[in-house]
């Protein structure tokens, strides 16, 4: 009868939280003392992750230290079962076991991650292929057009007031800035993103541009205010497409941008530029061929496209909590993957940049903003959510700073336009920053 209660309790906590799975908390067992086989596995699991400069203290308050004697974190446990299911699967566990307060961090959360990933990829070289197969993360959700309505509502459609809280005041970014320098606010090297994607498509008034995933229409409200050229912006969120409709009309912007709610694989027209930021992420690789047509087909003669995304220095599956918990259905490329677009379309690669630790610093502002309002955070959703949110933005952080993420901006065009410039050097000719 108490099973079945406890049953009932975990499932209504999980329709509470749809975004965050709470893992039981047998609290019987969190006095008692660790069993001999226990404190083997944690020295085991710390052995097979390289040694990083981390203790553990277990739910007795008994410490296990790293092998190295340096260790600079403590990852608290506070029960038996949080062990074995850390032990079972830490790419999942590790996020769960955090966002439901049963595995708590002494130290700099960013930083220990970042330990944690640059020790494990050194170690993984030297893993059995069970223990890989084991702790693989799993393959990302479909990404069809009624599963990406779906994927996009889990993560965009949490309401506008939430990444309002923390996202920039100028124009609700929520992709990498551009740091031209080091000191910019995180309002100065948004807009600084949006200018530096304006000049690589080299837009000039009267031009035709169409965007594949607007997130609150900043870039496009941009484009048209400060180059005078059309936009057609596609969207399947809803609550982004309401603010970005709002904005548009309060800045007179209407007449020039129109917000399509809409998948973009039902772009049609042509166009002198195509862009997404943001938007491959959750495309899924299986569709690359697709997009790599429909770009061909919606860019003029002598168009230019940009693709901004996350990507990787080789294929990689997406953490499995990230993917399963914050972004379902989300695969970021390898720049080899990505390239595949250009080379099915036949189109000439113009430029390729990589803005990681732009994002690292980005995510750093991010996180700040968001831990300056945590208690709103919490009051709109809950303790579980916000912890959660903590540890995906510190995740992130983490995996650009130690590289295990990229930030790639494609320029390319069709293979045989030569209405090209000469050099970049007209990208540089003055501040993107103002």
């Amino acid at each position: 009868m108490a099973q079945s209660t406890v049953r009932k309790n975990d499932q209504k906590e999980q329709e509470r939280h749809p975004h965050v799975l709470t893992l039981p908390l047998d609290s019987s067992q969190t006095d008692r003392e660790p069993h001999s086989y226990e404190r083997w596995l944690v020295a085991k699991l710390m052995r097979m992750a390289g040694s990083p400069p981390v203790c553990f203290q277990l739910w007795n308050g008994e410490l296990i230290e790293p092998e190295s004697d340096d260790a600079r974190f403590t990852l608290h446990l506070t029960d038996p079962k949080a062990l074995y299911s850390l032990v079972a699967n830490p790419n999942l566990a590790f996020g769960d076991l955090y966002s439901a307060g049963r595995l708590e961090v002494d130290g700099d959360l960013p930083e220990l991650l970042e330990a944690l990933y640059r020790a494990i990829h050194n170690a993984r070289r030297q893993w059995p292929r069970w223990l890989d197969a084991l702790w693989r993360n799993h393959n990302p959700r479909s990404t069809g057009i009624s599963e990406a309505k779906e994927n996009i509502h889990h993560h965009y459609d949490l309401g506008n007031p939430f990444y309002q809280l923390w996202l920039d005041k100028a124009a609700m970014q929520y992709t990498c800035a551009y740091y031209e320098r080091a000191d910019l606010t995180l309002e100065q090297a948004q807009l600084a993103k949006l200018e530096h994607v304006c000049r690589k498509l080299r837009l000039k008034p009267g031009m035709s541009v169409v965007e594949a995933g607007c997130g609150w229409g900043g870039l496009a409200r941009y484009m048209a205010r400060h180059y005078g050229v059309t936009v057609q912006s596609y969207n399947i969120s809803r609550e982004q497409l309401a603010y970005a409709r709002k904005k548009a009309s309060e800045e007179r912007l209407d007449h020039l941008v129109t917000y399509i709610e809409d998948d973009y694989r039902n772009i049609e027209g042509q166009f002198d530029a195509f862009v997404s930021v943001g938007m491959l992420e959750h495309v899924g690789k299986e569709n690359y061929r697709a997009l790599s047509e429909l770009i061909k087909h919606c860019l003029k003669p002598n168009g230019i496209a940009l693709i901004h995304s996350i990507g990787r220095n080789h294929p990689t599956l997406m953490n499995a909590w990230i993917e399963k918990r914050i972004f379902p259905g989300a695969y970021p490329p390898s720049i080899g993957e990505l390239m595949e677009i250009c080379e099915h379309g036949e189109f000439s690669v113009l430029d390729v940049e990589n803005l990681r630790l732009h994002y690292a610093q980005t995510l750093t502002h991010w996180m700040q903003r968001f831990t300056e309002n945590e208690e709103e955070v919490t009051e709109m959703y809950d303790d579980h959510f916000t912890r959660a949110w903590r540890m995906y933005l510190a995740g992130s952080i983490a995996a650009f700073r130690a590289g295990s993420l990229q930030l790639f901006q494609v320029v390319f065009t069709h293979g045989d336009n030569n209405q090209l410039p000469q050099s970049r050097a007209d990208l540089y000719s003055f501040p993107a920053a103002q």
